[in-house]
């Protein structure tokens, strides 16, 4: 295991586009694991987006990340609601769908639920 490595999300190990142009993940391996960086352009939905993708009713993902900009409302199956924004923490348990909130792209760093997201 090297002491130290230094990798740039705009060289991704892989990028994987949203469908109607509507944003991309980039995804970099790590020896801990991937990390992910996406990029939900105003308009995102996951239920329009990702769930063709996914084929899943609502987002099985369960996400721990960081907002980096743009703001983010999330509602969980159950009827749970939230909001996220830059600056803030998050942690969303799978069973959730998300959208875009205003008309700036929301970018999102998470380290634990971006391995398989946007994959058939």
């Amino acid at each position: 295991m090297a002491a130290i490595v230094s990798k740039n999300f705009d060289s991704a190990d892989e990028t994987r586009a949203f469908k109607d142009g509507k944003g991309k993940l980039d995804v970099i391996n790590t020896e801990q694991g991937p990390v992910g960086r996406a990029v939900f352009e105003p308009g995102w939905r996951w239920s329009t987006h990702i769930k063709p993708i996914a084929g899943t009713d609502s987002c099985q993902a369960a996400h721990v990340g960081y907002m980096v900009s743009g703001r983010m409302k999330i509602v969980m199956d159950d009827g749970e609601t939230g909001e996220a924004g830059p600056g803030d923490f998050i942690s969303i348990a799978p069973g959730h769908d998300a959208w875009v909130v205003g008309d700036e792209p929301c970018v999102v760093l998470d380290w634990f639920g971006f391995g398989d997201y946007a994959k058939p």
